[in-house]
């Protein structure tokens, strides 16, 4: 909820089509069918993609469907100009996981990924202290996160791990660390 404004900027200009994994009550989703035309959410937790459909049931290009990005046979390869996944990585192997996300990625297109990752050096923990009181700060202005309950896993990796994982995997990506203990990877798929 905090980086959709984010994930939103990074939409490339002519996106047709789009996917987000993860999509759980379809807030983002929602948004990005006000930008591109033909929009799949998908979630492995049928009960968030009950309540997605229920709550954007007459949005026109905007599909809800329970799947598991992981499964080749879930969704069509190459299938999407831009691929956003928020908060979902770090519940898979991180290289199966990217692996996953570029097969469903169209030549020319875009992924966005915004992940959780293990603080393991004195830097991290102090970055993360400080993320911990903005944090509470937009917590006392806004109130506590809303929607379905979600599985809660902590992430296996550190910091630098993940940036230099997604470097290997995703040749030029920009990989860089966000405020509310996150970190954001932007990849072009080469046409």
């Amino acid at each position: 909820m905090h980086y959709q404004r984010l994930v939103l900027s990074l939409i490339p200009p002519g996106s047709a089509r789009a996917l987000d994994v993860g999509c759980g009550d379809g807030l983002l989703a929602g948004k990005l069918a006000a930008r591109v035309p033909d929009v799949t959410g998908v979630d492995r937790s049928a009960q968030a993609v009950a309540l997605a459909r229920s709550r954007h049931r007459d949005r026109p290009g905007l599909t809800f469907a329970e799947a598991d990005y992981l499964d080749p046979a879930a969704l069509p390869e190459s299938g999407y100009d831009f691929v956003s996944a928020v908060a979902v990585v770090h519940h898979a192997e991180f290289g199966t996981a990217v692996g996953a996300l570029r097969r469903l990625l169209a030549p020319g297109g875009r992924l966005v990924v915004v992940g959780h990752a293990r603080n393991r050096s004195l830097l991290d923990w102090a970055i993360s202290g400080t993320a911990q009181v903005v944090t509470r700060v937009h917590q006392l202005r806004h109130g506590p996160k809303s929607g379905p309950p979600v599985p809660v896993m902590a992430p296996v990796m550190a910091w630098a791990e993940v940036g230099r994982a997604a470097r290997r995997l995703l040749p030029g990506c920009r990989f860089r660390r966000l405020l509310l203990r996150r970190y954001l990877i932007v990849w072009d798929a080469s046409r």
